[in-house]
């Protein structure tokens, strides 16, 4: 028997009702936050806590709530931890053969100066991570390769977790725009184009903002055209990519753009000073070992051979040949025991219509099958044996089977809050503050990274709120929907999950709350900036925002 959703199902208040129902993201604060459990705990007794909730307060039934909770969870694992999953297999794979260490040396090479070096490794070479496999690998990574060149361990860990905001939205080849498109519903070149429209302001400030921690003003002058060349060149090209080439390949063209363009400039220029902590002072300047450039060409293929491979399976003409050529793909258009049974009422509908529930598996098109590809063509380029292959694959998904429920509680969490009300809920209790409410959107992503560590699960969590809430206020709700994505970036440094990767990295295990005291007050600085500039694109720019026709 259908079942129509109650937004006011509390004493018919609003208030009242978003207050129950918001009680497990209450849950998942204290579990991360200060009961410290783990991030797969915390989300799936989150997710069970929900569907009691829902049950509880909406009088949903049963069966619809845990049919909505499974088809979350599996919408959680294929295609977003999909991504994941082959993201990882490929760093892993270059690691295997050896060549992850000419790609790092090549990098460092290229200046002494800790300023410098910061810029090509925390900021463009994190980027670049960051979007090839996102979910902690940036961090951990960067972070262990300054601290090998010579860092303090809590400034290497501290300055990478800040450098690691610009690149966030598009992370681990736009996951985190997929789950938002997965949420709100809205095609992910739109989402992608309209954070392409925020966050280059934010790129071409992180870099200045980054050597000031280090060397303070004084010593950011002296090397302000390798900041301006660094910043300038990843905002260009993120913004360039991000509006018409969708949201899979922005990280990676903007960090490799960044990085050739900055390591040009250090052919012909180069600081006054050479720039080292003071307790370097004495420290002999190390020798890197010297590669040709086929070797270095080979140690980038498989990043390479990976970005035509986006740009090619992204392209329009490719997906209309595999969807209407080949129809490579599942897809189930009634979901059991959810289709057909759940109505949206009023006021987010004028009358009761169906919220349709279907689930497609088009392993073909999706974005972990091209990097999966682009690992085997790796495996030819660089000799590695089917043997070494799978060895690599064990070990890759032994080590992501955590993430992987985590993520896919959190998709649960995110469509059992649709299909209940929940997040109608919500939203219509946000649109209480009216006019200001672009101002105060971009906290509901900071919030939710800081909850999940990932911008990924923050769009899946908040992206149809977003959505409704913008609609209720009258505003383009594609501003609010990319603002929840633009705000979680800045959340990402202040994750326990996020610290807890940078202190394993850096050797600083039981340190963290010193990572989290570096980090906290430049996490509010910048969400408060992303807060000012949501509000003044809906209401004094809203043309530089796509609109949905």
């Amino acid at each position: 028997m259908p079942w129509t959703q109650n937004y006011a199902a509390l004493g018919n208040s609003i208030p009242l009702t978003a207050l129950a129902v918001s009680l497990p993201i209450f849950y998942l604060f204290w579990a991360l936050a200060i009961k410290r459990m783990k991030g797969h705990i915390a989300g799936t007794t989150t997710l069970l806590f929900t569907i009691i909730d829902v049950i509880l307060v909406y009088k949903m039934p049963v069966g619809l709530a845990i049919s909505a909770s499974i088809l979350g969870v599996i919408n959680g694992w294929f295609p977003i931890a999909w991504i994941i999953v082959a993201a990882v297999f490929l760093y892993n794979l270059t690691v295997e053969a050896g060549q992850f260490d000419i790609i790092k040396s090549s990098i460092a090479s290229l200046s002494d100066d800790r300023r410098l070096q910061a810029l090509l490794i925390a900021f463009s070479f994190g980027a670049f991570l960051e979007g090839a496999a996102g979910f902690g690998t940036p961090v951990a990574i960067t972070a262990s390769i300054l601290v090998g060149l010579g860092f303090e361990p809590v400034y290497a860990a501290g300055i990478c977790l800040v450098a690691n905001t610009a690149p966030v939205a598009f992370g681990g080849i736009g996951s985190p725009i997929i789950a938002a498109q997965a949420a709100s519903g809205f095609d992910q070149n739109i989402i992608a184009a309209a954070i392409g429209r925020q966050l280059p302001f934010l790129s071409v400030f992180v870099p200045l903002y980054l050597i000031i921690l280090m060397a303070g003003w004084k010593g950011a002058k002296e090397v302000l055209p390798g900041i301006a060349v660094s910043g300038i060149t990843f905002a260009v090209a993120q913004w360039w990519s991000s509006n018409y080439l969708g949201a899979m390949l922005p990280d990676i063209i903007a960090s490799i753009f960044s990085l050739i363009c900055t390591a040009t400039l250090l052919k012909f220029w180069k600081p006054k000073n050479i720039w080292r902590f003071p307790n370097e002072k004495n420290a002999k300047i190390e020798q890197h070992k010297k590669y040709t450039g086929g070797q270095v060409l080979k140690a980038w293929s498989p990043f390479i051979v990976l970005t035509v491979m986006v740009g090619i399976w992204g392209s329009n003409p490719f997906k209309d040949f595999v969807t209407k050529q080949l129809k490579w793909f599942i897809m189930i258009p009634h979901w059991p025991g959810l289709d057909g049974l759940v109505y949206k009422a009023a006021p987010i509908v004028n009358k009761p219509t169906i919220y349709g529930a279907n689930y497609k598996w088009d392993f073909f098109l999706a974005t972990g099958t091209v990097i999966l590809f682009a690992s085997i063509i790796t495996m030819i380029i660089l000799k590695i044996s089917p043997a070494r292959a799978s060895k690599v694959a064990g070990t890759t998904i032994k080590s992501l089977i955590y993430p992987i429920i985590t993520i896919g509680s959190v998709l649960g969490f995110a469509y059992i809050a649709n299909y209940s009300g929940l997040s109608y809920t919500l939203g219509l209790f946000f649109s209480l503050t009216g006019h200001a409410f672009p101002f105060f959107a971009p906290i509901l992503g900071w919030l939710g990274v800081f909850l999940t560590g990932s911008d990924t699960s923050a769009n899946a969590l908040f992206g149809q709120l977003q959505r409704v809430t913008a609609t209720q206020v009258g505003i383009n709700p594609i501003l609010t929907v990319a603002a929840n994505s633009s705000g979680g970036v800045v959340g990402k440094m202040i994750s326990p999950q996020s610290i807890a990767v940078a202190a394993a990295a850096t050797d600083l295990v039981g340190r963290e709350s010193d990572l989290f005291r570096f980090t906290i007050k430049h996490s509010v600085f910048m969400l408060v900036i992303i807060m000012c500039m949501t509000y003044i694109q809906a209401y004094f720019l809203p043309g530089m925002m796509p609109v949905i026709h």
